[in-house]
C-alpha cells in the first residue's frame, strides 16, 4: 500500500490528503496534541504525536514522506529527531516544503529556481540551512528528494475577508512593493502531480501567476464585500510588529514556469482574483448551509 507520512501535518498537507485517501492510500500525520490527533482521526489520516511517540514503525511503512515542519534556528526539527531512520528508507518520493523567502530582496524583479539563494531575514536563512541539510541526506543516501518553494498561501480560512469586516485590515503602503501568492487547492495540485511523475532533485516555485502589491488585494476584497476600501497608510507611518515589518523586507515576482511545464498542472486560481471571489463564494454557500 502506498503510504505517505507527513512531517507537521498542517493546512497545506492537509489539502493533499483526501485525494490520497480517496485513492486508497493510507495516510499518517504528525500532531504536537492529542486534542488535533482526534480531530486528525476524523479526516481518516492516521495521527501520530509528535514529539512524542516513536516513528520509526511510521518511517520505515512510508513509501512517501512529506515534510511542512519549519525549521528553527537549532535547525531542521525532522531531521534532528529521524535523519538515520529516514536515510534507510525505502521511499518513491520525498518532498520538503520550503518558501520562495530563500532568494531574499529583489527589488520586485523576476525570481525562478535558478537564482542565487541570498536571504535577508532569520527565517529565510533558516529555510536555506534545511534545504541544504535535506539535499546531504538525500545525496549521502540516494533519496528521492523534491523541493517545494511556496509562496504567500491563502485559501478556506485564510483570507482578507474577516480583517475587512471587522474593520482591521490595513492597506499598507511601499513603493514597488509586491508579493506571489498561491492558493492551498493549487498546493495540493502541485504536490499531487509531483508524486505522480516523481524527478528527484526537481526544486519548484509554488505560486501563481501574478505577483501584485498587497494593497491591491485588500481593495479587492473590500470591493467584494461591498464594503468601503481601508485608507492607505505608508509603511513609515504604520504601526507594525517585527514580524509583520520582515515581510516587507522583501519583494520579487516569482516565476511558476517549471510547475506548469514540468508537472503540466493547470493552476485551479491564477491569480488573487480568481482566488479571492471562489473564497467568498464558498464561505457564502456554507453560511446557507449552516442557515438555511
Amino acid at each position: 500500500m502506498n503510504t505517505l507520512l507527513s512531517f507537521g501535518h498542517g493546512y497545506s498537507a492537509r489539502a493533499l490528503a483526501p485525494h490520497l485517501l480517496n485513492s486508497g492510500w493510507r495516510v499518517i500525520g504528525t500532531t504536537r496534541s492529542a486534542d488535533k490527533a482526534s480531530a486528525l482521526a476524523e479526516t481518516g489520516v492516521e495521527p501520530t504525536i509528535w514529539p512524542g511517540e516513536d516513528l520509526a514503525p511510521a518511517i520505515e511503512a512510508a513509501t512517501h514522506i512529506l515534510v511542512s515542519a519549519g525549521p528553527t534556528e537549532a535547525g531542521d526539527p525532522v531531521l534532528t529527531d529521524c535523519s538515520s531512520t529516514i536515510a534507510k528508507a525505502n521511499l518513491k518520493w520525498l518532498g520538503y516544503l520550503s518558501t520562495t523567502g530563500v532568494y531574499g530582496d529583489h527589488k520586485g524583479g523576476w525570481v525562478d529556481e535558478d537564482t542565487p539563494l541570498r536571504p535577508s531575514t532569520k527565517r529565510g536563512l533558516w529555510r536555506v540551512a534545511a534545504e541544504d541539510a535535506w539535499r546531504n541526506l538525500a545525496g549521502d543516501h540516494g533519496l528521492p528528494l523534491h523541493i517545494f518553494r511556496l509562496a504567500g498561501i491563502y485559501g478556506p480560512g485564510r483570507g482578507p475577508f474577516s480583517k475587512v469586516r471587522n474593520g482591521t485590515a490595513r492597506r499598507i503602503i511601499k513603493k514597488g512593493q509586491v508579493f506571489s501568492r498561491i492558493h492551498v487547492k493549487d498546493i495540493a495540485q502541485v504536490l499531487l502531480r509531483s508524486i505522480q511523475k516523481p524527478q528527484p532533485g526537481s526544486v519548484y516555485n509554488v505560486c501563481d501567476n501574478e505577483a501584485a502589491p498587497p494593497e491591491d488585494v485588500i481593495a479587492y476584497a473590500a470591493r467584494l464585500l461591498g464594503l468601503p476600501v481601508p485608507e492607505a497608510i505608508d509603511i513609515e507611518d504604520a504601526e507594525m510588529t517585527p514580524m509583520a515589518r520582515s515581510f516587507y523586507a522583501e519583494s520579487k515576482r516569482v516565476r511558476n514556469n517549471l510547475i506548469r511545464e514540468e508537472l503540466g498542472v493547470d493552476l485551479i486560481y491564477p491569480n488573487y482574483r480568481v482566488g479571492l471571489e471562489a473564497l467568498l463564494a464558498l464561505e457564502r454557500s456554507r453560511s446557507r448551509e449552516d442557515n438555511p
